[in-house]
Formats: C-alpha cells, structure tokens, sequence
C-alpha cells in the first residue's frame, strides 16, 4: 500500500506540473513514464539497502550473542531464567527451563534473539523480495494517473488523471485506516489531501514555469 501511495502521489503530481506547463501530451506522457521508472528505481534501491543493512546487523548481534553464549554461559542462563521469570514463570520453573533451553546451542540463541532482540533468526526478511515488491507497487501506482494522457489531452487529461489520484488515494487510505483500526474517514481524508496539495502545487509551479518560458 505505501508502495503504491508514493508511485501515485510522487507521479501524479509530477504530470499535472508538466500538464500545468502546457507542453504537449507527448512531453507529459514521456515524463511520467520516466517518473514512474526512475521512481520505482529508487525507491527499490532504497528498500534492498535498508533491509540489507537490517538484516546486517542483526546478524552481527547474533555473532554477538552466539559468543556471549559460548564463553559466559553460567550468566545467559541466569539471564534467560530472569526473562522467563518476568513472564510470570516461577523461579524454580524459570530456571529448570533455561537450563533445559541452554544445552541446545542454536535453540538457546534462538530462544535469546527472539526474547533479547524481539527477532527471528531464521525468519529474516529478503532485501530481494522487498526491493521487487516496492518496484511493483511504485510502478501500479505512478501509471495509473498517466493513463488519461493515453487517451485524451489537455485540460480535460489532467482532471481525469487528478480524478483517478484521488480516487485511488482514497482506497489506500481507506485500506491503510482499516488495517491500523483507525476511522477510516481519517485515512481517506488525510490521503486525499496529500494528492490535492501536491497537484495543486506542481500545477502551479507548472504553469508558472510553462509562462515564463513562452
């Protein structure tokens, strides 16, 4: 849904600023497919590199934890037996499991990486998976307000397309609320104002700028 929010927002704004230019339909369809590729692009690049550099350094907390379990074993024991104890679990009870837990190796650092770092080891996400996600999602939601363009022109394209922006802002705001158990008139009327102000400003710098150079 955020994938798709930002192609929407990102592109559908950058089409009316060249639509608001008057520059002819040609100019605006080749900058909203560039807007969509290059947006996509990035905002792929950007997802793979954070969930890369995520997925990095729980790794090195997990050499961390593995070395702690190994050398000073007597004190992750006792360390384990104190979460478990904070849990509700009686102290005999506690310590008897975090024994039991301590004499498999990867099951301890298991145990210890999902109540210490609040992770799974063996669950990571894939950089790969959310980079060609967002890829997708950016690119559905940028050509959705180029199609207009595709089959009219003028004035009457760009109130189609700031149509069709708003009208799929509203549903992702709307999903977004619904998911967050949130009044999902909120979700819409703060999606839909994002697109109107971002329109409403590149138009504006659109038409300013399509004077300027006529």
């Amino acid at each position: 849904m955020f994938g798709v929010s930002d192609g929407l927002v990102s592109n559908v704004s950058l089409i009316l600023g060249f639509a608001g230019s008057g520059v002819d339909n040609s100019v605006v369809r080749l900058a909203g497919l560039a807007g969509a590729v290059a947006g996509a692009i990035s905002m792929a690049a950007g997802e793979w590199v954070s969930v890369t550099s995520q997925n990095d350094l729980i790794r090195r907390e997990l050499d961390v934890e593995r070395r702690e379990l190994e050398h000073n074993t007597e004190h992750e024991t006792q360390e384990l037996a104190e979460i478990y104890e904070s849990h509700g679990i009686e102290p005999e009870r506690a310590a008897a499991a975090a024994a039991d837990v301590m004499r498999n190796s990867e099951i301890a650092l298991n145990v210890h990486a999902r109540e210490e770092l609040g992770v799974a080891p063996d669950e990571l996400p894939s950089a790969a998976a959310a980079a060609g996600l967002s890829f997708v999602c950016f690119v559905f939601g940028a050509l959705l307000p180029l199609v207009p363009f595709y089959l009219s022109s003028g004035l009457t394209a760009a109130i189609t397309a700031l149509t069709i922006g708003v009208i799929a802002a509203a549903f992702v705001g709307g999903i977004v609320a619904r998911f967050a158990e949130r009044p999902i008139w909120f979700g819409v009327a703060r999606q839909v104002a994002i697109v109107l102000v971002a329109c409403g400003v590149t138009y504006a710098i659109g038409e300013i700028a399509g004077v300027k150079l006529s």
